[in-house]
C-alpha cells in the first residue's frame, strides 16, 4: 500500500502556500497601475521598480539553500513568512515611490527565503516514493492562488477601491497562511558541518545547465504575468483579463494531476520537453493577437483566452518535473541547495522578463516581447534535449 500523502501537515503547508501566493498574485496585475497612477512611472520605470521584487529574491536564494541544509527549516521559514506578510502593512505606510521600492526589495527577500523553505518542507514531511506526486499538488496551490489571486485585485481595482483596501486585504489573507505555517510539524533536524568555503552550499553545480534551460523559459513568463492587462489595453481588447491568469491556473491544475505521476515513473525530461512545445506555440500566438484584432476582435479574444490555457498545460507539466529534477542531481543533505538553484534561475528569468519587457514595450510593443519570448522558449527547448537531458542522465543520483 501507498504511504499516505495528505498528513495533516501536508494540508496545513498546501494552505500556507496558496495563502502566501494568493497575496503576492493579488497585487501582481495591480502594481503597474498602482506605479502609473499613484507615482506617473513609465512603463520601463515600472518594469525597473517590479524587477526589485524579483532580483532581490534571486539574491537571497542561494544563501538560504545553505541554511535550510545546515540548520532547523521551520524556524526559518516561519520567520521569512512572517516578514512576508509584515510588509504588506508596509505598503499601506509608503508615501514615497523610495520607500516603496525599499519594501519590494524587502519583500523579494522575504519571498526568495519562504518559498525555498515551503518547497523543501514538503519534500521531508512526504513519503520519497511520491515525491512528484507531492510536488504537483503543492504546485498546483500555485496555480489554484494564480486563478484566484489576480482576478480578485483586478475586480479590487476596477471596483475602484483604493490601494490601501488591496494591500489590507493581502495583508489579512496572509496573516491567516502564517497560522497554518506555524501548524506543520517538520521532521527534526540535525545540522550538517560543511567547509567553510564552498561553492556548492549555495549552487547546486550539477543543475547550472538545467538552470540555464529554465532561466530562459522564464523570461517570457514573468512578461506575461506582469504585463498581461496593459497588453489587452495596448491593442484595444476589452476583455477581463483577470480571466487570463484563470485559465492559466485551470490548465495548470489539469495538466499536474496527472504531470507528477509520470514523474514518479521515472519520466523527468520526456515530461519537460513536452511542455516546451506546447509554451513556445502559446507565446507566438500571443504575440499574433496584436495582428489578429485589426481582422476580428472575436477571433483575437479567443486566441487571448486559448493562450493562457496553453501556457497553464505546458507549465503545469514542466514545473514538478523540474523541480524533480534538481532533487534527483543532489544528495539528501543538499535539498535546500537544490530547490534555492532551481528557484533562483527562475526567478533570474523572470526578473529579466519583467525589466526587459518594459523596456521592449517602450521602444516596440507588449507584441514583439512575446516573439522574442517564443523564440527564446524555442532556443531553451534545443539546449534542453541536446545538453541538458544527457547531462542528467549521466550525473542522477536516483
Amino acid at each position: 500500500m501507498k504511504e499516505p500523502l495528505f498528513t495533516r501537515s501536508y494540508i496545513c503547508i498546501l494552505a500556507a502556500n496558496f495563502l502566501l501566493y494568493f497575496g503576492f498574485w493579488l497585487l501582481v496585475p495591480v502594481l503597474p497601475f498602482y506605479l502609473r497612477e499613484t507615482f506617473s512611472c513609465t512603463e520601463s520605470m515600472i518594469g525597473a521598480v517590479l524587477s526589485c521584487y524579483t532580483v532581490s529574491a534571486l539574491c537571497i536564494r542561494p544563501f538560504m539553500g545553505y541554511l535550510y541544509d545546515g540548520f532547523a527549516r521551520k524556524p526559518i521559514y516561519i520567520a521569512a513568512y512572517f516578514l512576508f506578510t509584515a510588509v504588506f502593512a508596509g505598503y499601506l505606510l509608503a508615501g514615497l515611490l523610495t520607500a516603496f521600492i525599499m519594501l519590494r526589495v524587502l519583500h523579494g527577500f522575504a519571498f526568495g527565503t519562504v518559498t525555498v523553505g515551503g518547497n523543501t518542507l514538503v519534500i521531508d514531511i512526504t513519503p520519497s516514493a511520491r515525491r512528484g506526486e507531492a510536488l504537483g499538488y503543492y504546485g498546483l496551490t500555485n496555480n489554484t492562488a494564480m486563478s484566484i489571486g489576480p482576478m480578485t485585485g483586478l475586480f479590487l481595482h476596477d471596483s475602484h477601491l483604493s490601494y490601501e483596501h488591496i494591500f489590507t486585504a493581502g495583508l489579512l489573507t496572509c496573516t491567516v497562511g502564517l497560522l497554518m505555517a506555524l501548524a506543520v510539524k517538520a521532521p527534526r533536524k540535525t545540522p550538517v558541518k560543511r567547509p567553510p568555503v564552498s561553492l556548492d552550499r549555495f549552487i547546486l553545480l550539477k543543475g547550472i545547465p538545467a538552470s540555464v534551460a529554465l532561466l530562459l523559459l522564464s523570461i517570457p513568463y514573468g512578461a506575461t504575468t506582469n504585463y498581461i492587462a496593459i497588453y489587452a489595453h495596448e491593442i484595444g481588447l476589452d476583455v477581463p483579463t483577470g480571466f487570463f491568469f484563470t485559465l492559466m491556473a485551470v490548465g495548470m491544475g489539469i495538466s499536474r494531476i496527472f504531470a507528477g505521476k509520470f514523474v514518479d515513473r521515472g519520466y523527468i525530461t520526456q515530461t519537460i520537453s513536452y511542455g516546451f512545445y506546447v509554451v513556445a506555440t502559446a507565446f507566438l500566438l500571443l504575440s499574433c493577437c496584436a495582428h489578429i484584432i485589426g481582422y476580428s476582435v472575436s477571433a483575437t479574444a479567443f486566441i487571448f483566452f486559448l493562450v493562457p490555457f496553453m501556457l497553464g498545460i505546458g507549465f503545469g507539466v514542466m514545473f514538478p518535473a523540474y523541480n524533480t529534477l534538481y532533487v534527483n542531481l543532489a544528495q539528501n543533505n543538499q535539498r535546500g541547495t537544490a530547490t534555492s538553484t532551481y528557484l533562483t534561475a527562475w526567478d533570474v528569468g523572470i526578473g529579466l522578463g519583467i525589466s526587459s519587457g518594459g523596456i521592449i514595450a517602450e521602444h516596440f510593443a507588449f507584441n514583439t516581447v512575446y516573439l522574442v519570448g517564443s523564440i527564446l522558449c524555442v532556443v531553451s527547448m534545443i539546449f534542453f534535449n541536446l545538453y541538458v537531458t544527457p547531462h542528467f542522465m549521466k550525473n542522477k543520483l536516483r
